[in-house]
């Protein structure tokens, strides 16, 4: 029997019935359907609907329901999303604890709404996924720190319109990813915050008929507090579009890694090994490695901006409150926040076990007259205005050009013939770790402040381990990650 059948006499068409059920997909929201349901029984108890026993027992029966759900031999998905009589999430909790608690069961949703009840619940689905990816961000910031300390003074090319610019230490290109990983944590921080208010006691759509503290539930819960307006409440889907918008900056952060390790993995650069366990090779080429996985890195962006865009135009004009559109926000939630873990959770492994071709990457660094800018900087430490010394090194660089040679090759008589600043120190200032540390400023490549600046992004990263938990990458993680949210 549907949940609102009293009103009906004819039965629903049976396709129709089919077609709008939610619970093939919102099955995901059990844990956190359990969790809402526990804490409205805590409110029906103070307002003296429920008795202790009554809430203890529904407790109880709401606790066997999310055992069996996480139970160990991974049955528990399968179970909830099987059932053909439930046509959501909250029909099959009721259907469950009507089996195991007969009418008290029944006496649960005195005083709710399943539309504050799916806010509610997507409100902690976010909470809670967000909290898991500000671990999967944590780790693989890690790695990519540990992957810096172990690159030490290596050099590689920086690229500027994808031409060679200048050198920097290893180090600083892998920081600057973890700098981008900080930021995306502190984005779900911001999304988390102005989603933690609990929409329970916001009934369908002007607030529930009973005098409920809110109070108790959003306590419960580990809200906030309650929301303050009961037809926002139970409407209000800003929060799945801002964490769809934070998972798309994510998503293109990881694919601008990837698509630099995959330029980096040509044999045109030559500057990274790519590890086997994440290549595949070619069904005709025996000598392909491919980076398949840095490849749909790149290619899950658009599902994951897809879902951002969808669930944006399904907004789009909404009347308020509540409106069944708001069902297929659910899906593109679910199967954003599934990519977007298992992207991370695979990018901090692959990480891991990437190899640099250190010296291929210095030698890279040694042509191109990647010392240029050093070079016009030695001229206006020698009091040539900036303009002047770039114009001056500029024909030095066309004078090499046509000679074949790099600026460092040149005698002191030739480099004269640019300006009599030249002197012998000139040389000297243009090695290459004089190149690296003539930017010595914080943010820049010079050897000193990239270790000051691995040393503060560590801290950063051990208060969010510290208050997050390190990512698990063992291989069970990945199929855990896989399992809970597909």
């Amino acid at each position: 029997m549907k949940m609102w059948s009293g009103r009906f006499r004819e039965p629903l068409d049976p396709l129709f019935d089919q077609w709008q059920r939610s619970l093939p997909f919102d099955w995901q929201l059990l844990p956190e359907e359990v969790a809402a349901s526990k804490a409205h029984a805590l409110a029906l108890e103070a307002a003296g609907v429920l008795t202790p026993d009554e809430r203890e027992a529904l407790h109880n029966a709401l606790d066997l329901i999310a055992s069996r759900f996480h139970a160990a031999d991974n049955s528990g998905p399968a179970w909830v999303a099987s059932n053909q009589q439930a046509e959501d999430i909250h029909h099959f909790v009721e259907l469950q604890l009507v089996a195991t608690v007969q009418d008290l069961g029944l006496k649960l949703h005195t005083g709710r709404s399943r539309n504050e009840q799916i806010a509610t619940d997507l409100r902690l689905y976010v909470r809670s996924r967000g909290q898991m990816l500000q671990s999967y961000l944590g780790t693989w910031a890690e790695i990519l720190l540990n992957k810096a300390r172990a690159a030490g003074e290596a050099v590689m090319p920086a690229y500027t319109h994808l031409q060679r610019a200048e050198p920097v230490l290893i180090a600083h290109w892998l920081t600057a990813y973890a700098e981008m990983l900080l930021r995306d944590v502190s984005r779900l921080e911001d999304c988390i915050r102005r989603a933690n208010y609990c929409p329970l006691g916001s009934g369908a759509v002007a607030g529930a008929t009973l005098a409920l503290d809110r109070s108790i539930a959003a306590q419960a819960l580990g809200f906030a507090g309650p929301t303050p307006n009961s037809m926002d409440a139970t409407s209000d889907r800003d929060f799945v579009v801002e964490f769809l918008q934070t998972l798309t900056i994510i998503a293109l952060h990881a694919s601008r890694f990837a698509e630099e390790i995959t330029l980096f993995a040509t044999a045109e650069f030559g500057f990274v090994e790519l590890p086997e366990a994440f290549s595949t090779g070619s069904s005709a080429m025996p000598q392909k490695k491919n980076p398949d996985l840095t490849e749909l890195v790149r290619g899950k962006v658009g599902r994951i901006n897809g879902a951002a865009q969808a669930v944006t135009l399904q907004l789009k004009g909404l009347p308020l409150a509540y409106n069944k559109d708001l069902q297929e926000t659910q899906e593109p939630l679910f199967q954003a926040t599934i990519a977007i873990h298992q992207m991370l959770h695979l990018l901090a492994k692959f990480t891991h076990a990437l190899r640099f071709r250190t010296e291929r990457m210095q030698e890279a660094c040694k042509t191109g007259f990647m010392n240029a800018m050093a070079a016009a900087t030695y001229l206006v430490h020698k009091g040539v205005p900036f303009r002047t010394a770039h114009e001056k090194i500029g024909n030095a660089v066309r004078y090499c050009l046509e000679k074949g040679c790099e600026l460092g090759d040149l005698s002191l008589e030739e480099l004269r013939q640019f300006g009599a600043e030249f002197d012998e120190d000139f040389f000297a200032a243009v090695t290459l770790e004089a190149t690296l540390d003539c930017h010595d400023v914080l943010g820049g490549t010079a050897r000193a402040q990239v270790r000051a600046s691995l040393d503060g992004l560590q801290e950063r990263v051990n208060e969010l381990i510290e208050v997050r938990g390190r990512a698990d990458l063992g291989l069970n993680a990945a199929s855990e990650v896989s399992h809970a949210d597909s």
